[in-house]
């Protein structure tokens, strides 16, 4: 997968639009993590160097359902956005209007200009026509830097391509990067570490993943259903009935294919899911009809080690136990730990697994911490995305 990005493209003199994800978390309004803003620095300041660039920038912030409201303003990101950027930002009066025309207008090269939520209107998730052209006006060039919003078809994310000239920016360029060739051609040995609560919500990743992995670990409480289908007891532990057979089905395919699939072979389990229950091993795959499988044990943990000891490509997507809960963390913490040592080309992906690289301290240690949490899930199911797509025209 080839990208034209903001270097294929003359920008001197031109008025940029460009959609990035500064979906961020806010404390009595102030911004309490800004990995998203500063992710997105190096693309706007490459724009901003060019000469006689100006910058109109279109975020969305929560959900406030297509209607205004206070509470989901782009002002207080628009002040750490200006503190991290090192220049003044302007925040537009709304998204679309004739006010807005004027502001957008004025701005002089070298200045930046932050639009209002575009979810105020309901047309940038219906990706409607009109408001995505009105949206297009606003620039002579579109760049598209918000991987996180990739996978939706969205008027800032997909609509506007259709009326500009349009590219990557350098974040996205670094996420398909990445995540592609794990699925095209990936270094071998290539390992899969997925974990995450159910098997719903992750077959798809496994099948896909089933088809270019040398291993795949599964952990975390879909990993219950899994031993459940093998015949294990499972206790109290996680389980979605309604996936049985499609589980077995997978451990069959992947069976056929060669593709060695770990599951958890003991466990740290508790009588009750709480976060100062205490922890109880269980050194066997079969867990006693009282527990509930919490964490993978020290055994798995060997497993796991040794196949990514000598993987030459990782992926991670999910953890391996309850992290959120000091006690039964262990697992996914070794698991950041691994990944982090590897010598291989390592991507982390999801949510939850970001969150733990970042809590435990190994984030800095990864290749590549991808900042889309959904769009790197069906990246990795192997599914389009419209915000990517709409680049490759």
């Amino acid at each position: 997968m080839k990208l034209q990005t903001v270097k294929d493209i003359d920008l001197q003199g031109k008025r940029v639009l460009i959609r990035v994800d500064f979906n961020v978390p806010l404390q009595d309004g102030i911004v309490t993590d800004d990995t998203r803003i500063r992710s997105a620095l190096t693309t706007i300041n490459y724009i901003l160097e060019q000469k006689g660039t100006s910058l109109v920038v279109m975020s969305h912030f929560g959900r406030p359902k297509g209607k205004k409201d206070p509470a989901f303003s782009m002002a207080p990101i628009a002040k750490r956005f200006a503190e991290l950027l090192g220049r003044p930002v302007k925040l537009a009066s709304d998204v679309i209007g004739d006010a807005v025309q004027k502001e957008v207008a004025a701005l002089l090269p070298g200045e930046v200009l932050l639009l209002e939520n575009v979810r105020f209107y309901a047309g940038e998730e219906a990706n409607d026509v009109d408001f995505a052209k009105k949206l297009a006006t606003y620039g002579d060039i579109y760049v598209n830097d918000a991987f996180g919003t990739a996978h939706r078809a969205h008027a800032s994310t997909e609509g506007v391509s259709h009326f500009l000239p349009s590219v990557a920016g350098f974040l996205i360029e670094k996420e398909v990067k990445f995540f592609a060739p794990l699925l095209e051609n990936p270094d071998k040995p290539f390992v899969a570490v997925i974990g995450g609560s159910k098997v719903s919500s992750k077959i798809s990743v496994l099948e896909s993943l089933a088809k270019t992995c040398d291993a795949i670990v599964i952990g975390g409480g879909m990993a219950y259903t899994f031993l459940k289908v093998q015949g294990h007891t499972i206790g109290k532990s996680l389980l979605e009935a309604d996936f049985l057979d499609v589980a077995k089905s997978f451990l069959d395919k992947a069976k056929e294919k060669g593709v060695r699939v770990i599951l958890p072979v003991d466990h740290v389990c508790a009588a009750e899911f709480k976060e100062d229950a205490t922890p109880v091993m269980v050194d066997s795959t079969d867990i006693p009809e009282s527990l509930i499988g919490m964490d993978v044990g020290p055994k798995t943990l060997d497993l796991i080690g040794k196949e990514l000891k000598a993987a030459r490509s990782i992926v991670w997507n999910g953890p391996l136990g309850v992290f959120e809960f000091a006690s039964f963390a262990a697992g996914t913490k070794a698991v950041a730990k691994m990944v982090g040592e590897s010598q291989g080309t390592t991507v982390v992906g999801g949510g939850d697994s970001v969150a733990a690289v970042n809590k435990f301290g190994y984030a800095d240690q990864i290749d590549h911490v991808s900042t889309g949490g959904g769009a790197s899930l069906e990246f990795l199911e192997g599914q389009q995305l419209p915000g990517i797509k709409a680049l490759e025209r």
